[in-house]
């Protein structure tokens, strides 16, 4: 058999078996299964999201640990060349032991430290091939193993261990692959070896399943190609302004990292350092993670840079590492049936080979790493639709393997989603994040122009707290680049009002330049009616439709008027590749708002012109939304009509969580507007919050609104600071915000809730900060602490004795300040030092995990 075996391996033909292109990783996966015990299998498995069948399949496997390998390897958690998946699943499990042996066995065996990276087809072909051995896995009998590893040569010793193991054909796979019997590209050593042996019904059942493999293969090397060609057209045209067509940016010239954080638990949010961390905050959940944020605040934009890093392979990005990734925008695909068509129509080149049962196939290949970006689900017209393939995937129904990034604004969280579900906020620009985007988008190096844009904006408070949106932040910079913009901005609705006034003056100018008449250009921008009503009716009706074909535009709009708008930038014709059921491909165009905030502009003028004119229509409308649904419409309606904004105010503030939005709708009014004391004391009379997750423009309104009612000696009832709080200033006494804007004393305040992080210590300057605060606060009557632990104190200033200060740690009793003393409100017992020092550990013990008390341990350590 030795002699037949050598003959053999010379193939006959005189050709050697194909040689594996990293010999040292067939080892590598056998030393590996030796030490995969069942408990690290499952808890690894647990940990990479497997879904729950296979995690069964590999359990009742007859030897896990190799079939594990080989999932693992089809996954992408293991490679030739990278194994830092597994790595981190270890050491996150608390394997740190059998990390060790594998990060050994890694220098041994693998060369991980080369810096090259595999080619995506190469790195296909491993993966598909994860799938074709498991399949071939179970053709093969013991027997037949035994018989090809004698007639392979396999040393007496090496034939042994695979007739002792638990699953014989699963070990002699991995010995095959390991000699180059088997090869990602050739099976021929094992179909001849099969053959000799007179098995020619199981060589060409194994040989079938190979050629589906290379089937499979090739279309995904083409799905991956027209991806890569789609995705390019998607990043490459960024457009800040939208007038300057001529002046396209790639997304990685003008992308700059907003503030970021994940939710570790309900409203408690942590900072991640860069996108990058999107996923890895979330191991071992839901595959699926919402990006959330304001209108404006970058979400398409993040979208664009992680298709950006997919098809440039950037080095360091782990959204580069995904076999496949999908980008779809969800305004695009309202009464699409399917996801595998919405990529053919909209993912894939118009001249695609692929058919969308190709499609279908390849995302539903479980051996191969997919990412699909759902976009602007804000934007779905089918949100609210029963059945729709989107909420499908989002319950998890279908593509369970796939992970998923959906975005959409905050207000408009889907339903669908489990508890398990990551959550990634978007929090917006800071002033280092504006600076970092004028030198890199706008000015270059010009430290001149660069200084002259910061200024306008450092200028004006409630200017940068507008632009903590990156949206207006870029078109702010880039539109006082080219020409004169105006610093002195109180409200959004003036911000937005000169960003459309200068993109008509930008077309006026250049017809006027030519010589030609700007009358009716003039016209069309002052007067839009009928473009008032088709957004508004596209907003508030039952499905959200914010693409047209634009032969309605043009019928509805008149050929001018659309030339116009298209010319100015404001509306953006697509092509899209229609495929209607049954019927030939055929291209049409479509015709969208730049962006759906200047849908919510024009839409405002509409609902202006219905609550002068039909009252009763307005009260019935606000009846039936959610006002941050539409809270742009809202707001631009009360800055654009003072006595229609004040009635706008007024009704959202009945709606249940009306007062905090009312309190950005109330900003937008006028400054001198004779309502603004009324809409004040209005909105004052019911609590107010301030909370850490508000952008900064809603905590500077806020405290603005605070101020005007304690100027106008109005009573504000009540505040609360959710976890909003950060310290005391020990000068001037305000109460100052993590976002660094500061609550002045509030000589009409009557109550004040002070919620804090859980876990947090309030120190003795900051309990003492916060007392000296109270005595500015001449009405106040009751002052809460909660979730907090307070420091000791053995005596209280004598002003509060009328004010009832109330202490809720998070142990379900609440004390009360009583002559000095906390009471306890159950019992009515005095709080002693040696019963609070054992609340103090208690709360210690039950909190050492979270965020403040881990922080508190580094600082002291």
């Amino acid at each position: 058999m030795a002699d037949s075996s050598s003959t053999y391996q010379a193939g006959g033909s005189g050709d050697q078996p194909k040689k594996s292109i990293f010999p040292g990783y067939g080892r590598f996966k056998i030393a590996l299964s030796t030490i995969l015990t069942i408990k690290v299998i499952l808890e690894l498995a647990v940990t990479f999201g497997y879904p729950n069948a296979l995690i069964d399949e590999i359990q009742g496997a007859g030897d896990s640990a190799i079939l594990m390998v080989m999932v693992m390897e089809g996954r992408g958690q293991i490679h030739p060349t990278d194994i830092s998946p597994l790595l981190s699943a270890l050491e996150d499990t608390g394997h740190l032991g059998v990390a060790t042996d594998v990060r050994t066995w890694s220098l041994e065996y693998l060369d991980l430290n080369t810096g090259e990276r595999l080619m995506t087809n190469e790195s296909l072909k491993l993966s598909g091939f994860g799938r074709f051995k498991i399949a071939v896995s179970k053709v093969l009998r013991k027997q037949t193993s035994l018989d090809l590893g004698s007639l392979f040569g396999y040393p007496k010793a090496l034939i042994d261990e695979i007739r002792n193991a638990k699953d014989s054909a699963l070990l002699m796979i991995m010995h095959m692959e390991e000699r180059g019997q088997i090869h990602p590209t050739d099976i021929s050593p094992l179909l001849t070896a099969l053959r000799e042996l007179g098995l020619q019904g199981v060589a060409t059942d194994v040989e079938d399943r190979f050629k589906e493999h290379l089937r499979i293969t090739g279309k995904m090397e083409a799905f991956i190609r027209e991806l890569k060609e789609t995705g390019r057209t998607l990043y490459d045209k960024i457009q800040p302004i939208p007038y300057i067509k001529d002046k396209l940016y790639s997304v990685d010239k003008v992308f700059i990292e907003v503030g970021i954080e994940h939710r570790v638990e309900q409203d408690n949010w942590k900072t991640l350092s860069s996108y990058y961390g999107i996923f890895s905050v979330a191991k071992g959940s839901s595959r699926i993670q919402i990006i959330e944020g304001d209108p404006g605040y970058g979400k398409s934009t993040l979208a664009l840079q992680l298709v950006y890093d997919w098809c440039n392979e950037v080095s360091d990005s782990p959204f580069s590492r995904p076999d496949i990734l999908i980008c779809l925008n969800l305004r695009q695909l309202g009464g699409m049936e399917s996801i595998a068509k919405a990529i053919k129509q909209f993912a894939l080149p118009r001249d695609s080979s692929l058919k969308r049962h190709d499609v279908e196939q390849l995302i539903n290949n479980r051996n191969i790493n997919i990412l699909v970006i759902f976009d602007a689900y804000d934007e779905y017209p089918d949100q609210h639709s029963v059945d729709n393939f989107v909420k499908e995937i989002l319950e998890e129904k279908s593509l369970r393997h796939v992970d998923i990034l959906l975005t959409t604004r905050s207000s408009c969280i889907p339903h669908a989603i489990s508890s398990q579900t990551g959550r990634i906020r978007l929090t917006g620009f800071d002033e280092a994040a504006r600076e970092k985007y004028v030198r890199k988008a706008v000015t270059g190096d010009d430290e001149e122009a660069v200084q002259k844009i910061l200024e306008q904006f450092n200028m004006n408070p409630i200017l940068g707290d507008i632009c903590q949106a990156p949206l207006f932040s870029a078109m702010y910079a880039h539109l006082a680049h080219e020409e004169n913009m105006p610093h002195e901005i109180r409200s959004v609705t003036e911000f937005f009002g000169h960003m459309i006034t200068c993109f008509h003056n930008h077309a006026q100018n250049k017809l006027s330049e030519s010589g030609k008449s700007i009358e009716h250009l003039q016209t069309h921008a002052n007067i839009h009616a009928a473009l008032d009503k088709i957004a508004f009716e596209a907003l508030t009706g039952k499905m959200q439709q914010l693409v047209w074909d634009q032969t309605l535009f043009l019928r509805e709009l008149g050929e001018d008027f659309y030339k116009l708008y298209v010319d100015v930038g404001i509306l953006v014709e697509d092509e899209v590749y229609d495929i209607a059921l049954g019927k030939v491909a055929q291209l049409k165009k479509v015709v969208r708002f730049y962006h759906k905030l200047f849908c919510e502009w024009y839409a405002a003028y509409h609902l202006i012109k219905c609550v002068k004119s039909f009252r009763s229509w307005f009260y019935n409308f606000t009846k039936n939304i959610d006002p941050y649904d539409l809270q742009f419409v809202l707001r631009f309606a009360c800055g654009l009509d003072q006595a229609g904004g004040s009635k706008v105010v007024k009704l959202v503030r009945k709606k249940k969580d009306g007062a905090r939005f009312a309190v950005l709708c109330a900003l937008e009014l006028k400054e001198g507007s004779h309502d603004i004391p009324t809409t004040v004391r209005g909105i004052v009379s019911s609590g107010i919050n301030i909370c850490r997750a508000d952008s900064r423009l809603l905590q500077r309104s806020t405290i603005q609104l605070l101020e005007l009612a304690s100027q106008h000696k109005i009573p504000i009832s009540q505040v609360s600071l959710v976890n909003s709080f950060s310290s005391v200033d020990p000068d001037s006494l305000p109460l100052v915000l993590h976002s660094g804007l500061c609550l002045p004393p509030l000589s009409t305040l009557q109550e004040l809730e002070i919620w804090t992080e859980l876990g947090r210590e309030l120190t003795v300057d900051e309990w003492t900060g916060i007392l000296n605060y109270t005595k500015r606060c001449q009405l106040l009557k009751k002052l809460w602490l909660i979730y907090c632990l307070l420091p000791w104190m053995d005596s209280f200033p004598a002003s509060l004795d009328n004010v009832q200060v109330v202490w809720a740690p998070p142990t379900g009793i609440h004390y009360y300040l009583q002559s000095g003393r906390w009471q306890n409100e159950r019992s009515g017992e005095i709080l002693t030092r040696g019963a609070y020092d054992d609340l103090v550990t208690k709360f210690r013990e039950r909190y050492s995990n979270y965020p403040w008390q881990l922080q508190r341990r580094a600082e002291r350590e």
